[in-house]
């Protein structure tokens, strides 16, 4: 049948999406047949398009059904018992993968990566976190550690901590990071002085600011690209 009708447009619709992944390939598919795929039926038997079609309404696209709550994938009817399972399983498998990217360094040949995997980490949480990216003296990636959690609008960051954990990691440089829930990406005169005082604390240890990422749901900056370092 699929040589005979490669679109599926003869094919009942709970099959569509699978069979056409097997003919034409996942790019073919539409975000609302990728999601069927990913996050099954009520019945436990083909994907549903409808209820995808719906989440993607109702949670913002692609990237807000991924980042659902379990209450907020539950709320779409028929999408079935384990949605947010496995909605958290392909969220988490893009993060390992942009991971190992900057594994195999240098971050700096793959700075969109960097932005993607701090984005994906922890752009859409409703509080401030501050992460760094510790990195060795090929600039690959050590490790990624939430080291302050804080309010809507401020995190009480101490340098001492992080050159604490340079040290501990024996990083050569460090890429810092931190979100803001608002949604808006815009350096602060806050986020400038505590950039400058953390620069002045890691210098002391031969520690290099490669960069300050701030990321949002849908932006990030780079302080770095502004000038600001």
């Amino acid at each position: 049948m699929a040589s005979d009708d490669p679109a599926g447009r003869n094919w009942p619709a709970s099959e569509r999406p699978a069979r056409r992944l097997l003919a034409q390939g996942a790019q073919a598919l539409s975000d609302a047949e990728l999601l069927a795929l990913l996050l099954g039926s009520a019945s436990g038997a083909a994907p549903a398009l409808e209820p995808a079609r719906l989440a993607l309404s109702r949670l913002g696209g692609l990237a807000g059904v991924l980042h659902a709550s379990r209450s907020q994938l539950a709320a779409i009817a028929g999408l079935g018992p384990r949605p947010h399972a496995r909605a958290q399983a392909a969220l988490e498998i893009a993060k390992r993968l942009l991971r190992q990217d900057l594994e195999r360094g240098p971050v700096l040949n793959a700075p969109a990566r960097v932005r993607d995997f701090l984005r994906l980490s922890f752009g859409r949480i409703g509080h401030e976190v501050f992460t760094v990216l510790f990195l060795d003296a090929q600039q690959r990636l050590i490790a990624c550690e939430e080291l302050f959690r804080g309010t809507l609008t401020q995190t009480s960051v101490y340098p001492r901590e992080v050159v604490r954990r340079a040290l501990t990691l024996n990083c050569a440089s460090v890429i810092l990071s931190h979100n803001h829930p608002s949604g808006i990406a815009e350096p602060s005169r806050a986020d400038q002085v505590l950039t400058r005082e953390l620069q002045n604390a890691l210098k002391l240890i031969d520690v290099q600011v490669l960069d300050h990422i701030i990321v949002a749901a849908a932006e990030s900056v780079s302080f770095a690209e502004l000038g600001l370092l």
